[in-house]
């Protein structure tokens, strides 16, 4: 596997963005011995309770700018990750190099076997659900509640909306990919130059760029893809799922509306939760209402206290 990484002096200087990184080593199946770094933010109190703040595609741990100081100030842990393609973590450059399961297993390595979280609360968007969700199923004792935002957990039944297969053709026919100018199309604000350049920092030309190229290509769109028989079976965690879970979706992301309903509907957990509308935001609604979404999950928190052996 061929692996490059990020000049440093490209996240010089972002706007909004005062955090230092932290890095670790992970090795998981499927990688035929390499090792690839991943980096993560981690502020807050470290004896604090975590809160994991897990992107999506094409972004990285920027987006989560407008709510870790919000999240930070009430007195929370906050982990957000960059994953395996996307930010300072290492790019591997071959598109085939990337799989599902290889990108569930790197967030394995980092969360579990290098942080060994424990008192989770996870707020996932995006891939970061896709991604997310099945580490929820794989250890969901790690977890004390869930968040979900714009994201789901499909496994090839029913058909994906226009919307993603517009997205998905774009991502694999386009002959640029303005990585800063997708995320800006995906938001209801309008994004500033000098914060479109910090979303396009990780990427300084295509060949940084497999990662995001790839993921749309991934999602599992019917029941005969690698990843279909795996998310069915996170599913049938999930429906057993006692633990606190949240839906907040924005109101204007065409690519996930409607996608709160499978998780209201069958999770226990998210029975009688006060169930969140983020108004006036678009997919990426860190980006767009970040603060209020900060505050929905630490008033989330408060409501739903779980008392778990520690």
């Amino acid at each position: 596997m061929k692996t490059i990484r990020t000049p440093d002096d490209r996240f010089d200087d972002l706007p909004g963005f005062p955090y230092a990184p932290n890095y670790a080593e992970v090795s998981p199946d499927g990688t035929n011995g390499a090792t690839l770094r991943v980096k993560y933010l981690d502020e807050g109190p470290a004896d604090a309770d975590p809160i994991v703040l897990m992107h999506g595609e094409p972004t990285w741990s920027y987006l989560y700018r407008h709510m870790i100081g919000p999240l930070v100030d009430a007195g929370h842990r906050v982990i957000a990750p960059d994953m395996v393609g996307f930010g300072r973590s290492d790019k591997p450059t071959e598109q085939g190099d990337h799989s599902y399961a290889r990108h569930v297993e790197w967030m394995t390595g980092l969360v579990f076997d290098h942080l060994d979280l424990r008192h989770i609360t996870l707020f996932c968007q995006d891939w970061g659900g896709l991604i997310g969700l099945r580490l929820v199923a794989a250890e969901p004792d790690r977890f004390d509640r869930v968040v979900v935002g714009n994201t789901g957990l499909p496994t090839g039944h029913g058909a994906p909306s226009e919307a993603f297969l517009a997205w998905q053709s774009f991502s694999q026919s386009a002959d640029d990919f303005p990585v800063g100018a997708i995320i800006g199309a995906g938001c209801t604000t309008e994004l500033s130059a000098d914060v479109v350049a910090a979303y396009d920092a990780p990427f300084p030309d295509d060949a940084f760029k497999a990662g995001p190229r790839v993921m749309p290509a991934l999602v599992p769109t019917s029941t005969a893809d690698p990843a279909s028989a795996a998310n069915i079976a996170a599913w049938e965690v999930l429906g057993s799922f006692e633990r606190p879970l949240l839906t907040a979706f924005s109101d204007g992301d065409p690519i996930t509306a409607g996608g709160a309903a499978p998780f209201e509907s069958k999770v226990p957990g998210a029975q009688g939760q006060q169930h969140s509308v983020i108004k006036g935001g678009g997919h990426f609604l860190q980006e767009d209402r970040g603060p209020q979404l900060a505050s929905v999950i630490d008033r989330f928190i408060a409501d739903n206290p779980v008392d778990t052996p520690q």
